[in-house]
């Protein structure tokens, strides 16, 4: 078994893999007319923890381009979780804590973001 940790040495990312499959297993079942939706929220959980990992591998601008991506999905799978779940075809309360770990990521990765702010 490959450990996670090994290709990157970022918490967030460790985080992200557990958030994205927990969205996996949450609209693996979603009805037709809201497949778009689901295939969305699946498109922008799997973008978070490989944008971390990529930006992790980058230095400078591209780094930090990477990890800007990596928070704006997050962000993005919450406002898709939230609309399946207000659709009734998600039941968030199954896994509130997909919802909580990608709130936890954006978090890490706002930190990421501005290490001036943390440093003063």
């Amino acid at each position: 078994m490959h450990d996670s940790q090994s290709r990157t040495d970022l918490i967030a990312y460790t985080v992200a893999l557990e958030a994205a499959s927990r969205t996996l297993a949450l609209v693996r079942r979603v009805p037709a007319p809201f497949k778009s939706l689901a295939d969305q929220a699946i498109r922008a959980a799997n973008s978070v923890p490989a944008n971390l990992s990529e930006g992790q591998g980058r230095f400078g601008r591209d780094r930090f381009n990477h990890w800007r991506i990596a928070y704006g999905s997050a962000m993005e799978v919450d406002t898709f979780l939230r609309l399946l779940s207000s659709a009734g075809v998600v039941d968030l309360s199954q896994d509130e804590k997909a919802v909580e770990l990608f709130d936890q990521v954006r978090a890490m990765t706002w930190r990421l973001l501005h290490p001036k702010v943390l440093n003063r």
